[in-house]
């Protein structure tokens, strides 16, 4: 063999991809982040509201809408948009990038996508079937009289003179069997999910009130619209009081030249808030959270700095990584960030204004980690809740509280009562009974049912859960109950005027 040097070459030709790729893009998305990425679009079209509208015909899901009240696109910029790996400049705040976002999270979900926009003159459309972008990259163009339809449809909040309106069709993970109690189930389960993940993901633009997000279910039986569900910031880093004194602190990395903020901040232990909880599993979003533009990309990881442990929980890392791209690389899904591999010892050798590091940082999440376990094995095993408690309500207090083995569980329930008292303790029935009378005041106009009032059952279930330890109520026992009983019922006559 020659010695190394540089390929010679003789010439160029052009290898334009197969349309067959087309049934690859998107594979990495999920319904959630894929309706993120559209919502990018509408952030940067300014959008002040955007509404992501499932649709449903009764027993069967229909398709899904991505509707805005942004600038909206006339026919060469939708063709552009429509465009496959189409790059644009984007400007110091837009949230898109790589310019295949809209037709990846679209086609990565659908059999079909369809794209209607108005700015200053008419209605224009394209469409883009699975079908059809993978046999020749064939992109159809919407029927003016439709196109004008659609931006006039009443879409509830929004006022669509301007704007732009995605189409989901033939959605790959909608249910498929006609049945309402399944279709019932899953829009539940994903109407959750989704309004967290976008509250999770956009909350610091949600919290500056860039623009509003709301989510609804349209029946086409019908011809009616459910009220629209408003999608609240949830903050990752909104605790009350932190888990250790020092924090936050910002300790600050040098990278290619430049300093890199890592703002860093413990959480206190077995928090209940959302913003600690998130996907349900603390522990999976202990470490970096990366930002890019106020939209968050990656929810915990230590990226190579360390290991996750679950003593390391309450560990979270804010970076705003806009200034530094050469040093940050996120996916196109935006879900995750590649860190340049200097990162790790940049972090390694940050420092604070009070000279503490990053492993300083780390010793103090490992130490307010196991100082909220000692306390919580500090506290006495109590007796199980059981009806009238509502799942969730249950589920705090079992993360809370050690169960005491073999005890029956305590009833919170209403009954009928031959007095005012606001409250009775049945030991032989395990059961504590609220007075009826109270229940509209309590409830302020809600709607009643098995597990109502939490914030009253809470509280009472704290009050009384010893009472029902033991084999009989002893004189201070006793006394106690008509205590809370004379207090409180006063306090609930008062309620009722």
């Amino acid at each position: 063999m020659s010695d190394w040097g540089s390929v010679p070459v003789t010439g160029s030709t052009t290898l334009p991809p197969d349309p067959g790729v087309m049934k690859a893009i998107g594979l990495n998305h999920a319904l959630p982040t894929a309706i993120a990425d559209l919502v990018d679009n509408s952030v940067d079209a300014g959008a002040t509201t955007v509404l992501v509208r499932f649709v449903r015909d009764d027993a069967r899901l229909l398709g899904v809408y991505v509707v805005d009240d942004g600038r909206g696109m006339d026919e060469s910029t939708l063709d552009r948009a429509m465009t496959v790996g189409s790059r644009r400049d984007y400007d110091s705040t837009a949230l898109g990038h790589f310019g295949i976002g809209l037709k990846a999270a679209s086609l990565g979900q659908a059999a079909g996508v369809t794209v209607i926009s108005r700015a200053d003159g008419p209605a224009v459309g394209r469409r883009w079937t699975m079908q059809k972008a993978a046999d020749s990259f064939e992109c159809e163009i919407v029927s003016a009289e439709f196109a004008t339809a659609t931006m006039d449809t009443a879409w509830g909040p929004l006022t669509t003179q301007r704007g732009t309106v995605v189409r989901w069709d033939g959605v790959k993970e909608f249910p498929g069997a006609r049945n309402a109690k399944v279709v019932e189930r899953y829009l539940e389960t994903t109407l959750t999910g989704l309004r967290q993940h976008l509250g999770l993901v956009f909350h610091r633009l949600l919290e500056e009130r860039r623009f509003s997000l709301l989510v609804d279910i349209h029946d086409v039986a019908v011809s009616e619209s459910g009220p629209p569900f408003l999608v609240d910031p949830i903050d990752p880093f909104a605790y009350v009081r932190s888990g250790h004194p020092a924090y936050p602190c910002t300790l600050t990395a040098e990278l290619d030249g430049a300093g890199v903020e890592l703002r860093c901040h413990i959480w206190p232990g077995r928090s209940q808030l959302p913003g600690f909880h998130l996907s349900g599993t603390p522990e999976r979003h202990q470490g970096f959270f990366f930002y890019r533009r106020g939209r968050l990309l990656q929810d915990g990881g230590w990226n190579a700095v360390t290991h996750p442990e679950k003593h390391l929980q309450l560990a979270r890392v804010a970076v705003d990584i806009d200034d530094h791209p050469a040093a940050f690389t996120m996916n196109p899904e935006k879900t995750r960030v590649e860190t340049a591999s200097a990162f790790a010892q940049a972090v390694d050798e940050a420092s604070g204004p009070g000279g503490e590091n990053f492993a300083d940082y780390l010793r103090d999440a490992e130490g307010a980690y196991r100082d909220s376990r000692k306390r919580s094995r500090s506290r006495p095993r109590v007796v199980p809740p059981g009806r009238g408690f509502a799942p969730a309500l249950r589920r705090a207090i079992g993360r809370e509280l050690e169960y005491l083995a073999g005890e029956e569980p305590i009833e919170i329930l209403w009954g009928d009562f031959k007095d005012d008292s606001f409250f009775d303790v049945d030991r032989e029935a395990r059961t504590v009974w609220v007075n009826k009378r109270y229940r509209a005041a309590v409830l302020g106009g809600r709607g009643g049912s098995l597990n109502d009032a939490p914030v009253v059952k809470a509280l009472l279930y704290l009050l009384v859960e010893d009472l029902f330890r033991g084999a009989y109520l002893g004189a201070k026992d006793r006394d106690n109950v008509e205590l809370w009983r004379s207090v409180l019922t006063a306090a609930a006559k008062e309620e009722t005027g």
